[in-house]
């Protein structure tokens, strides 16, 4: 009897957990859902404008052949711009929809303030790197684009942003380097570069004539049709900077654009190698590699020669 008069019961709930899952997804796909699509919909949006912005300042960063520092000024401020859009509206979508649910997100902020504090004591060198990249930015330090020589790696910056930076190498190693770790910045692509070439010669060679004969072909290597956009400057010969054993160092500079040194350094290379086998001036030797010849002893007996010889 007591199982007869209990079932009734149990439809009565269960008919009533029905209907109230069946009203609650009814009036969620009525009312709430319409207001997430709408916030995904303008979130989405915004996106796409923020790409918009993005892929033409890039556009316009390519189109800067003349201005190199431009460039990669406005390749830096698009990846900013990218990357802190993208949490802005990521965080501003999370507050819309938690609003949608009637959850309120007044106390999840004022609990996220609290656990911040503790978090910030175990995390202050993101907010070291934060700060190091902020000033990166506003003092204009390097760009992306640019060869750059951080914390002992030296390539190209790839990727920059408050909290790292990303450099690839001439290998294509990838670099990922928090800011907080970059002490001193050595700006390789800024302005212009140097192109110097440690000449070896041995000390056989009249200096006045390798003097002449290393201006002649650096000012050939200057006013090249394929370089003369290139070297910004006349060549300097420093004249004799050291001499190790029989080995003298005549210092080639050549003022060139920025990230340009490298072929200007393999043409003089190859023009003084030319110009030196012309000339029959012998080049230097590293004294480490002499090899050093003891002179026959006059006293000392002939040596014999093998039998039959």
């Amino acid at each position: 009897m007591l199982l007869l008069t209990m079932a009734p019961q149990d439809d009565t709930i269960m008919d009533t957990i029905g209907r109230d899952w069946h009203n609650d997804i009814l009036f969620f796909l009525q009312y709430k859902l319409p207001k997430i699509v709408a916030v995904l919909l303008i979130i989405f949006l915004l996106q796409r404008v923020v790409l918009f912005f993005v892929k033409k300042m890039r556009s316009r960063a390519d189109h800067q052949i003349g201005n190199f520092h431009r460039a990669a000024q406005l390749r830096t401020m698009a990846s900013i711009l990218r990357a802190t859009s993208y949490g802005v509206l990521g965080f501003i979508a999370f507050l819309q929809i938690l609003n949608i649910f009637d959850i309120p997100y007044q106390p999840i902020l004022a609990s996220a303030g609290i656990i911040g504090v503790g978090v910030g004591l175990g995390a202050q060198s993101i907010f070291k790197d934060m700060i190091n990249g902020f000033f990166i930015l506003v003092e204009d330090q390097y760009n992306v684009g640019e060869v750059v020589l951080l914390a002992g790696l030296k390539g190209t910056v790839e990727d920059l942003s408050l909290r790292r930076t990303t450099v690839r190498d001439g290998d294509g190693t990838l670099y990922i380097i928090p800011n907080s770790q970059i002490a001193t910045v050595s700006n390789l692509s800024r302005d212009y570069a140097v192109a110097t070439l440690q000449v070896s010669v041995d000390a056989s060679a009249n200096p006045d004539k390798v003097i002449t004969l290393l201006s002649k072909v650096a000012n050939e290597v200057r006013h090249d049709s394929a370089f003369k956009d290139i070297a910004i400057a006349d060549p300097v010969i420093l004249g004799v900077d050291k001499i190790e054993g029989r080995a003298v160092t005549y210092p080639v500079q050549i003022r060139v654009r920025a990230n340009q040194r490298d072929g200007v350094l393999r043409e003089l290379r190859r023009r003084i190698i030319l110009a030196f086998e012309k000339e029959g001036i012998p080049l230097g030797n590293d004294p480490a590699n002499m090899l050093i010849l003891r002179a026959p002893n006059p006293t000392a007996p002939p040596a014999q020669q093998p039998f039959g010889g």
